[in-house]
């Protein structure tokens, strides 16, 4: 009894000497990471302006832990995996950039990037359909997995258990019963309610996982989301964009959506879903699903000699916390670097690299065009605001901005020059170049860049331009609230 007093005693009177121990670590484990120094800075600030509670946030949000070198030793594993059939294509690949070169010249080099780096391989021969929000590709889509004969696969961030949601489920039964293979891949955290839901399920015929799923353990990796939308179908069909499986993305008064939802997606048909397969391939295997080969009807082989399905050549550019590189950033930066007239930009969250903002100022101030588009009225009171911070900058360098009024823009896409279009699941935030699994596909097409160019003038309709004049005129209290915001930017 006297050695619990004394031990509370002294506990009372020393108990600093351990906090101070546990900061020190902490701050030492930030220092030795050498992450970015503003996210490093900005993490310590956190930490020491806000005792207890900024180590707690920092446990959550803020560590790599090992996961980060686990992702890294998967990625090297799978990349010596593929190495062999990489270098048999080699030839082939080069052939394709020399074509690409030809069409659209010097941005052809974001395809060479992307070949040198080995994220995705150089593909021609394609036909790519740009799809319009999901009154547009949910009937195409459906279709799609309705004549489905060999396999499904699909991998979303969010899949919710809503009218959409349950038909594509009972889509996915109905084939699986019929002998087709069916994987579904999707984030836990982005899908909570499809968890809950199959979780109940004892009857399910088809292969389910959810991608890093968070448990008391692993809380501190919960930053990494899978934030991808593909599809893959017979290994032939493919989609990729911003729209997830929900409701909300069709704009039908039925569904009781109150707000307006404008998303983009394509359809590729070719021989540049073999890639989009790996991908997915990738991410099954990282979440530990039932081993499957890469065999017949999952790839085209041989791609020399696949029949050619249309004139777009197409890449892919993925990235994840065990990545070499942010390479979404990087491809964008590439694809930036070439532009020669126009860029277009449409993102739902902006809170850019230092890097990506000087590409945009620079590009403005040497005489491009260059046009970026954000929602009005962002679902993230905290990102939006820090995105205004980063707007008066490029609004000086003659960067033209648009708000988009008539609801929530949430298209991630770029054209460059009516040549070159990015379209994919990355924002041009921090998050999607550095945290988040993302993906995006690199396309030149013409029909494709036209459709873009003539879909974001259409956008414009709907749009409030912001000059610099206007921006001054902002409510000081407001500016002053996007300055605070803006200082959480390198954590969000």
């Amino acid at each position: 009894m006297e050695f619990t007093q004394e031990l509370l005693n002294f506990l009372k009177q020393w108990y600093w000497i351990p906090i101070v121990f546990l900061y020190l670590g902490v701050l030492s484990t930030i220092l030795i990471e050498n992450r970015n120094p503003t996210k490093t800075l900005s993490w310590i600030l956190v930490i020491v302006f806000l005792p207890i509670i900024g180590l707690l946030i920092y446990y959550f949000f803020g560590q790599k832990f090992n996961k980060v070198r686990r992702l890294k030793r998967v990625n090297d594993a799978q990349t010596m995996r593929l190495k062999k059939e990489w270098d048999r294509l080699e030839p082939y690949m080069e052939q394709n950039i020399a074509r690409i070169s030809d069409k659209i010249g010097t941005l052809s080099r974001v395809f060479t990037f992307l070949k040198n780096e080995r994220v995705s391989s150089p593909t021609t021969g394609n036909s790519t359909k740009l799809l319009i929000n999901g009154e547009e590709k949910f009937p195409d889509f459906l279709k799609s997995l309705r004549e489905a004969h060999h396999s499904i696969h699909l991998e979303y961030y969010i899949f919710e258990v809503d009218t959409i949601g349950k038909e594509v489920l009972l889509i996915l039964e109905k084939k699986a019963k019929e002998g087709v293979f069916v994987r579904l891949l999707v984030d836990s955290i982005g899908s909570p309610a499809l968890v809950r839901y199959l979780s109940r399920r004892k009857d399910l015929n088809f292969e389910y996982r959810r991608f890093l799923p968070v448990t008391f353990a692993s809380m501190g990796s919960s930053n990494y989301r899978n934030h991808r939308k593909i599809a893959v179908i017979d290994g032939e069909i493919g989609y990729i964009g911003g729209i997830n499986i929900s409701d909300r993305y069709i704009n039908d008064p039925a569904n009781n959506n109150f707000v307006f939802w404008r998303d983009t997606s394509l359809k590729i048909v070719g021989p540049a879903v073999t890639m989009l397969q790996i991908s997915f391939w990738n991410s099954w295997n990282l979440a530990d699903g039932t081993p499957f080969q890469l065999s017949e009807g999952y790839l085209l082989h041989q791609m020399p000699d696949v029949e050619k399905k249309g004139s777009a050549a197409v890449s892919f550019v993925e990235s994840d916390p065990g990545s070499l590189g942010p390479f979404n950033m990087e491809a964008i930066l590439v694809g930036l670097g070439e532009a020669d007239k126009k860029i277009q930009l449409v993102t739902p969250y902006y809170v850019p690299s230092d890097e990506l903002s000087t590409a945009l100022k620079v590009a403005a101030a040497s005489g491009l065009e260059v046009e970026l588009m954000l929602p009005e009225k962002s679902d993230s009171y905290i990102v939006q605001h820090a995105s205004l911070s980063f707007i008066k900058p490029l609004l000086e360098r003659g960067v033209k901005v648009y708000f988009y009024k008539k609801g929530f823009i949430h298209a991630k896409t770029i054209n460059i020059d009516g040549k070159l279009s990015y379209i994919g699941t990355a924002n041009l935030d921090t998050r999607s170049f550095y945290i988040n699994y993302e993906i995006a596909a690199v396309v030149s097409d013409d029909t494709v860049c036209r459709q873009l160019e003539e879909q974001f003038e259409r956008d414009k309709e709907d749009c409030e331009l912001m000059t610099l004049s206007e921006w001054k005129k902002r409510n000081v209290w407001k500016r002053g609230l996007d300055s605070v915001c803006r200082l959480l930017a390198p954590l969000l």
